[in-house]
């Protein structure tokens, strides 16, 4: 009997068969969830991005509005474009210098740019003069970002470009 089961000690077909279909199904059902993790990912990212780059524009205008009458204080109080939130401004003030309120380029993860010339950073921008619903920058200066993506976010509701 011991030698029996001593020659018998590899895998059938048909075991082989089974084992290979259990992984199968098994990885049909992870890849979805991969998916779906790397879009939330994104999401996150998105909303982050978003968040900061409004907070910069508007740190950028209150500073602006509190910057005295002078040969500077020209516009609206909003950054001419985004390199200006890196580069930074002066605002009158000897002492602070030129104040920076990015510290690297932001950019969209469903819409990266395809350079690093990119003046846009890969989002779509609106000037304090367009329209609410305008989808063509002005280039008076930055008022908003929005997302370049027409994608659907996971909640099935919204678009990116809404957020």
């Amino acid at each position: 009997m011991f030698d029996r089961l001593k020659a018998r000690s590899g895998l059938s077909l048909i075991e082989l068969i089974v084992t290979i279909t259990i992984l199968g199904i098994l990885a049909a059902g992870v890849l979805p969830l991969a998916r779906m993790t790397a879009q939330r990912t994104k999401e996150v990212e998105l909303r982050r991005n978003l968040r900061t780059i409004r907070a910069a524009i508007d740190e950028y205008k209150k500073k602006f509005d509190k910057m005295p009458a002078g040969p500077l204080k020209t516009g609206f109080g909003y950054p001419k474009d985004l390199q200006e939130l890196l580069d930074g401004r002066e605002f009158g003030d000897a002492k602070a210098g030129k104040i920076k309120f990015l510290r690297r380029k932001l950019y969209d993860p469903f819409h990266p740019p395809e350079n690093d010339s990119d003046e846009m950073w890969g989002w779509n921008l609106r000037s304090s003069t367009d329209k609410p619903d305008s989808t063509i920058w002005g280039k008076e200066d930055v008022f908003d970002v929005y997302s370049m993506s027409e994608g659907t976010a996971l909640d099935g509701k919204t678009k990116y470009s809404e957020w």
